[in-house]
């Protein structure tokens, strides 16, 4: 512990444009040790370790609700994706994915923003974002809504266009999943999330994956700062080693695989906010940047 009359480091995080990955740098000011003070040895390593802890934490990629800086978005059909001031998580604007239903159409709901690059093989990432729900959202009769998913192409004649692990609503509940095996024989095994989703507020999903195909692997899942998935020691992606892109946005799957809508409200959005990948749980937490 430092004593009074001592000048501590100070650790300042460096500001950077919105949308553009982020390295923490560390300042340091001279210490002046006057001759009544003492601070121990350990002491002295563990404030070091921890400084440089702090500025080897790295974001990889931050949007605070804007369409810029993406990879790519992609909207489909009357799908649409576009920014709002009057919705946002803590400073606007934040992004709105709108679909509508049209029963004449047979293809894909998408409305997303993407990041490039988002994890390979060996990689450990954390990722975090907000998502809210306007008030008015049907939740009953429960249809597939995907908020999040991990994506990569292969064109290897068994799926062009594989996505591995999601977040997708049904109802009130929220789930997951991991897909693991080989693009052509895939073994997807679904996580229901134990919590209950609601309408008009705020949500966070903050987590943590070792991204590798044998059982060394690691998934945790953080919903709003509660750990509902903790599983370490396991397969998290499959064996062919590709880019995978992180997505967040409206994919009204279900519409499209149950070939029809359930319930009345054939205009669905949401919100989105402070979407990271970082090296540390802070980095990617949006509450904490």
């Amino acid at each position: 512990m430092l004593h009074s009359g001592r000048t501590n480091w100070r650790y300042i995080p460096r500001s950077s444009s919105q949308n553009q990955s982020r390295r923490a740098s560390l300042t340091t000011f001279p210490i002046h040790e006057p001759s009544h003070s003492f601070v121990s040895n350990m002491s002295l390593k563990l404030l070091l370790t921890t400084l440089v802890s702090m500025a080897s934490a790295t974001q990889i990629f931050s949007n605070r609700g804007t369409l810029t800086g993406w990879g790519g978005q992609q909207t489909e059909h009357k799908g649409t994706l576009s920014t709002t001031s009057s919705v946002f998580f803590d400073q606007p604007p934040s992004i709105v994915a709108e679909q509508t239903y049209d029963p004449s159409y047979t293809g894909r709901y998408h409305s997303e923003v993407r990041v490039l690059n988002a994890y390979q093989h060996g990689q450990t990432r954390f990722y975090g974002f907000a998502f809210r729900l306007p008030d008015n959202w049907q939740f009953d009769p429960a249809q597939s809504y995907d908020i999040s998913q991990f994506i990569a192409a292969f064109h290897n004649g068994c799926d062009d266009s594989m996505p591995s692990t999601m977040f997708w609503l049904e109802g009130r509940k929220l789930n997951t999943r991991l897909k693991t095996g080989s693009v052509c024989a895939q073994k997807t095994r679904k996580i229901p999330l134990p919590v209950t989703v609601t309408a008009g507020q705020w949500h966070k999903i903050v987590m943590e994956v070792k991204w590798t195909p044998d059982n060394s692997g690691r998934f945790k899942v953080w919903y709003d700062d509660q750990m509902v998935v903790n599983e370490q020691n396991v397969a998290t992606t499959v064996k062919e080693n590709a880019a995978f892109q992180f997505r967040v946005g409206l994919y009204a799957n279900g519409w499209h695989d149950d070939k029809t809508m359930k319930g009345t409200q054939g205009v669905r959005k949401v919100f989105f906010d402070k979407i990271a990948i970082a090296t540390t749980k802070n980095e990617a937490d949006p509450s904490k940047w």
